[in-house]
């Protein structure tokens, strides 16, 4: 019975781009990845992805070199908490203002 209740309580849903709406220019900061750091592309493998595991809003690919898709990226900076190499900086969205 006990596994029974969590078969309920678990969600199948799937986060994909624009699941609320295009939210892009919420952003106060936004997560720049250095790629000497990510784990994936430094080594061209499949590995860690946890930036895309964690992204609320399913905005990261899975690629060997992760892209953001910032049109939809809210800056939340939960990619940048979970990566464990630190390749996930959290710069102010005004050095990307065009002057």
């Amino acid at each position: 019975m006990g596994q029974d209740l969590f078969a309920i309580m678990t969600s199948n849903a799937e986060g994909g781009e624009g699941d609320a709406g295009n939210t892009g220019s919420w952003r106060v900061e936004r997560p720049v990845i250095n790629m000497a750091l990510c784990t994936p592309a430094k080594k061209q493998k499949a590995s860690c992805h946890l930036c895309w595991l964690y992204c609320p809003d399913g905005v990261i690919s899975k690629d060997l070199e992760p892209e953001i898709i910032m049109e939809y990226c809210k800056g939340c900076g939960i990619c940048a908490e979970e990566c464990p190499t630190n390749a996930i900086e959290m710069v102010a969205e005004s050095e990307f203002v065009e002057e």
